[in-house]
């Protein structure tokens, strides 16, 4: 280490978007997404082998389209198989994904991306992930991070904001929806629960009751999750929600408020499922304070009504809650994985390559 400098790093590698936050004042995301051109043609149009995120999003038909975290894949799918085509090209996008992360991180360094520095990284990783996932993951950060560990997604939120004890995190992305109790140590397998019923879940619950209400009109799930993300409700007091989907080739306006409400709701009973389990699961002198200090985090959060509804929820099935939501979704999961970075000994970092050599 000697002559270089250490650039902390906290990463957040989600199915939607992955997230960076660095100690150099670097804070930025990416869609995950990674496109490569399909022939000669288009990679003369991009002048590059690889296009990322939006860029890729808007000229995907000339792409071959990579999302590496889509349905659990590399971070908590169960039967990983570690020869398979798919598993090598999904370990290859995601580490031109997190290259290109550290590259934009590196930019504001004096040298710029080849500055003389040594970066250590905290990625966050699902409750649920394995430990072959974790394996995986260590796969994709080998040469391009020189120190690195996980922790759960959920406990780097907490950690964020300084809520170690008597507080019950609920981290909603678009692949999962991680929940962890907080009560003054490192939480374990038994302090967490993962489900598959995250933000994509809503978008297909979106686009079916669309395609049944619908039939004539054509569009993609794609157009839906960009529709949900800027309107999505489960208020009932907001004006009605209108969508503009093409019939026959011709922009037609269609009502869409009630299936949009049912497809954002679809994720709260397994929410407050999991709240149910993790709190009847605990020492119950300290339930009470747990129901008092559930915090909504990832960009499901941002639901409107969302934080009313699993409050109603937990009055029915717990007889009591109190929900918040952290005030920067996008990025709640990476600071506290930049601070977690910041925080480890040196001593911590030389234990830790140690034990991943061996």
């Amino acid at each position: 280490m000697i002559g270089k400098r250490v650039v902390n790093v906290g990463i957040d590698l989600g199915t939607s978007r992955s997230v960076i936050a660095c100690d150099n004042g670097v804070r930025t995301y990416l869609p995950s997404i990674v496109g490569y051109p399909k022939d000669a043609v288009s990679k003369k149009m991009f002048g590059r082998d690889i296009v990322f995120g939006d860029d890729a999003l808007k000229h995907r038909m000339s792409l071959e389209i990579h999302r590496p975290f889509d349905k659990g894949m590399l971070k908590i799918a169960q039967d990983l198989d570690e020869n398979s085509q798919e598993y090598k090209t999904a370990i290859e996008a995601a580490r031109s994904l997190l290259k290109r992360l550290i590259e934009i991180a590196l930019e504001a360094e004096p040298g710029g991306t080849g500055a003389n520095v040594l970066v250590r990284g905290v990625l966050g990783a699902p409750a649920l992930a394995s430990r072959k996932n974790k394996k995986a993951m260590l796969e994709i950060a080998r040469g391009i991070l020189d120190d690195v560990m996980y922790v759960s997604e959920p406990f780097a939120v907490a950690y964020g904001l300084g809520l170690l004890t008597n507080a019950f995190i609920v981290d909603i992305g678009a692949g999962t929806v991680d929940l962890c109790r907080m009560h003054g140590t490192m939480p374990t397998d038994e302090d967490q629960i993962t489900t598959m019923k995250a933000g994509d879940y809503v978008d297909q619950i979106f686009f079916e009751l669309l395609s049944k209400k619908y039939p004539d009109a054509n569009f993609t799930v794609n157009m839906v999750k960009r529709f949900k993300e800027e309107n999505s409700s489960i208020s009932h007091h907001g004006d009605s929600v209108f969508i503009e989907l093409p019939v026959k080739g011709k922009p037609v306006r269609h009502d869409v408020t009630s299936e949009l409400r049912a497809a954002c709701k679809a994720i709260v009973p397994d929410i407050v499922e999991g709240i149910r389990k993790l709190i009847a699961s605990f020492d119950p002198e300290f339930q009470v304070h747990l129901k008092e200090n559930v915090i909504l985090a990832g960009g499901g959060s941002q639901i409107v009504g969302l934080k009313k509804e699993i409050e109603d929820f937990m009055r029915d099935t717990l007889g009591y809650g109190k929900v918040s939501r952290v005030e920067e979704p996008l990025y709640a999961g990476a600071n506290g994985a930049l601070m977690l970075c910041r925080d480890m000994p040196d001593e911590y970092w030389h234990e830790l390559k140690t034990k991943v050599v061996k």
